[in-house]
């Protein structure tokens, strides 16, 4: 289902070209150099193609909710996403937006020198200069007035971010952003959705 996302029209022009590639539940809002929508949705499409195989052979996978092993024979994105899920203890689809978004901003970084795709939320960042990523919290009073700057040198990196009360991602917490910073999508995505469930309502 289709969610507005005011949020990107409040990134300022700065000589990137921003264009949006869509397949399935994948929203991609993506900024280069130039407009690589048609290599952004040809690596997509098989990144999809590669996951959806993998889950038609092995259905645990997508219903895993706790750390799912995966065969050696397995995608390469199948299995970065099982080994986040490993080491943030929750089910490998907690790290799909992240490693998606890195999979496309990783074959764009060879046709741009700067990339930055961001998927509901979870974004690969690949810079030539410091950018700021804002924080936004649904209804928390911090929501939109945080922000994390990230540099050149701290890239390719992911930012993820995981809600409780924002979108429609499964999260068995209340978090309104509980964020995290990695070098690899998936693991950022994973350890996110990981600390978000940690977040309660007070007893």
């Amino acid at each position: 289902m289709y969610e507005p996302r005011g949020y990107r029209e409040k990134v300022p022009d700065d000589g990137l070209r921003t264009f949006r590639v869509v397949l399935g539940e994948s929203d991609l809002w993506i900024r280069a150099s130039e407009d690589l929508s048609e290599e952004a949705l040809r690596t997509l499409r098989e990144a999809r193609r590669q996951l959806a195989r993998y889950i038609r052979r092995d259905p645990g996978f997508l219903r895993a909710l706790t750390p799912y092993p995966v065969g050696e024979d397995a995608p390469q994105l199948v299995k970065e996403m099982a080994e986040a899920g490993k080491k943030a203890e929750v089910g490998p689809m907690a790290a799909v937006a992240g490693a998606i978004a890195e999979h496309v901003g990783r074959r764009l970084c060879e046709l741009s020198g700067e990339v930055i795709v961001e998927n509901g939320g979870d974004i690969f960042l690949s810079l030539s200069r410091p950018r700021r990523v804002g924080i936004l919290a649904g209804g928390s009073p911090l929501s939109g007035k945080l922000a994390l700057e990230i540099k050149p040198e701290e890239t390719p990196c992911s930012v993820c971010t995981s809600s409780g009360t924002v979108g429609h991602s499964l999260s068995f917490g209340r978090a309104d952003a509980a964020v995290v910073v990695a070098e690899g999508g998936a693991l950022a995505d994973a350890v996110a959705t990981a600390l978000g469930n940690r977040v309660r309502e007070p007893e």
